[in-house]
């Protein structure tokens, strides 16, 4: 069992962290409210720090889970940073959603301290934290990422090393552009089938066996017909991981004409109110 710092209880990092504790590990937990660190601390075993520094303290692994690069810097970097408590030989693994850059900039500070270091964004959304199943894409060197991947494996069903550091980030990015993607098309589906007069229900068990079938349909298809949206992955959420793939395309130049027009879809629903509701909701820009 490992010593093990977690950084970040939000939605997806308080079942994560839930997890480690559950496994046997030695948890210590960092949040910037530490009123969410006394809630996780009456469900699990383990302790709280008060800053990054004093989590990564001795912790042969320190996992972060915040929100954005900005975010990442703010537990990582400077006195009071994870950095600055970690020692020699141990493993930074951020599963924040961020950017590649951000990725190659700690890969560098983590080699000038003598750590490791994985970028490891994860797919799965809330429930797949909650249930333990989570895909972790990963970048970084494979020493830096065998240290780490058992104890992934803890909220994970799938784990891969996809290239260097950034890699991970970089797969993360293809997996919003797909997911933007479907959800778009499955949306205009569910629509047109509800003004047709189909059996919703009856229409999607057919055709989820078919070549149409998607983790987003078997998921999301019969609550975007209910019209139900306040749970899942939250649109502002969802624009800032595309914004990422966009101003990373741009880099590449790599054209994304259709996720650029769907971010711009997300843009009119934040502005209808659902900011905070599940990705399926694109459908709602249909019912007018």
């Amino acid at each position: 069992m490992a010593k093990v710092a977690f950084l970040g209880l939000g939605v997806m990092g308080f079942p994560m962290a839930g997890h480690l504790a559950s496994k046997g590990h030695q948890v210590t937990v960092y949040n910037r409210s530490s009123a969410r660190a006394q809630q996780w601390l009456e469900q699990y075993s383990g302790t709280a720090a008060a800053t990054p520094r004093e989590a990564a303290n001795g912790a042969e692994l320190v996992m972060v889970c915040v929100g954005n690069d900005d975010d990442v810097r703010a537990v990582v970097l400077g006195e009071n940073g994870a950095f600055a408590g970690m020692s020699t030989g141990a493993v930074l693994v951020d599963h924040t959603t961020a950017s590649a850059e951000l990725a190659k900039e700690l890969e560098d500070q983590a080699q000038c301290q003598g750590v490791g270091f994985v970028d490891a964004p994860v797919s799965g959304g809330q429930a797949g934290a909650e249930n333990g199943v989570l895909t972790v894409m990963c970048g970084g060197h494979p020493d830096s990422f065998a240290r780490a991947q058992g104890v992934i494996g803890s909220y994970a069903k799938t784990i891969r090393l996809l290239g260097p550091a950034g890699s991970g980030q970089l797969a993360k990015m293809v997996n919003q552009i797909c997911i933007a993607g479907v959800l778009q098309g499955l949306s205009e589906g569910v629509n047109f089938a509800q003004r047709a007069g189909l059996d919703v229900p009856a229409l999607i068990e057919v055709i989820s066996q078919g070549a149409a079938g998607s983790w987003q349909m078997n998921n999301r298809a019969a609550s975007m017909a209910e019209g139900r949206f306040d749970f899942g992955f939250a649109v502002d959420w969802m624009r800032k991981d595309l914004r990422i793939c966009l101003a990373t395309g741009d880099q590449l130049k790599a054209r994304l004409p259709l996720t650029a027009l769907i971010d711009q879809f997300y843009g009119e629903v934040q502005d209808g109110g659902g900011s905070r509701w599940d990705t399926s909701s694109l459908i709602t820009r249909l019912k007018a």
